[in-house]
């Protein structure tokens, strides 16, 4: 069994995360220096806050060139989850401009609703729609719900790096892949059954 490693680098809600891998059978460890990278084979970077925020614990820690050497040249899967997936972004225009990893081709931006009714932050339940060859929604019925929280977005200039998408007035990126790398803007370990079979096609990948 592959062991997985989620980065505490001070935002997240790191507990519901390790529950929800242990749930479906994970061996689970939290990582909180960046030579512990080495010894897992599956990493999960999770997220909660502000990007700028993100960016500076990560570098101050140092999870940026430990997860290059992970994620980029050992080439390990990783799983973003929500800020986590912003920061994979190569910037990011929340307050002041600020780069990310770089991983994808796209800028996190403000969402912006053509329906004024809608209230930011997005919170709650919405429709998802997936590549239906997609690996990691295996088993998964069409437009499932999933639970997300957000201000801001990914914007891809590679459509074909778009996983799946939701509506909120407007199309948002709801997940992106590329590689070894797959990341949702959602929270998986809070979207119940479908939350989990996503997790659990997560432990099986072989991308």
């Amino acid at each position: 069994m592959d062991v997985i490693g989620i980065i505490d680098y001070g935002m997240g809600n790191l507990l519901s995360v390790f529950h929800a891998l242990e749930r479906v059978g994970s061996d689970v460890r939290i990582c909180r220096k960046p030579s512990e990278l080495a010894e897992v084979e599956r990493i999960v970077l999770p997220g909660v806050g502000a990007f700028g925020d993100c960016m500076a614990n990560l570098t101050q820690r140092g999870f940026v060139d430990a997860l290059h050497e992970a994620v980029i040249r050992q080439k390990k899967p990783i799983l973003g989850i929500c800020l986590g997936m912003q920061a994979m972004a190569r910037r990011s225009y929340e307050g002041a401009e600020c780069p990310g990893l770089g991983w994808f081709n796209a800028d996190v931006v403000r969402l912006k609703p053509r329906d004024l009714s809608l209230r930011i932050p997005q919170v709650g339940w919405n429709d998802v729609t997936f590549r239906p060859d997609s690996p990691l929604f295996a088993g998964i019925p069409a437009k499932p719900d999933f639970y997300f929280v957000h201000s801001f977005q990914m914007q891809c200039e590679d459509p074909d790096q778009v996983e799946a998408s939701c509506d909120y007035g407007g199309p948002v990126t709801a997940a992106v892949r590329k590689d070894n790398i797959f990341a949702t803007q959602f929270h998986p370990e809070k979207s119940q059954d479908y939350g989990l079979r996503l997790l659990e096609n997560f432990l099986k990948w072989c991308p």
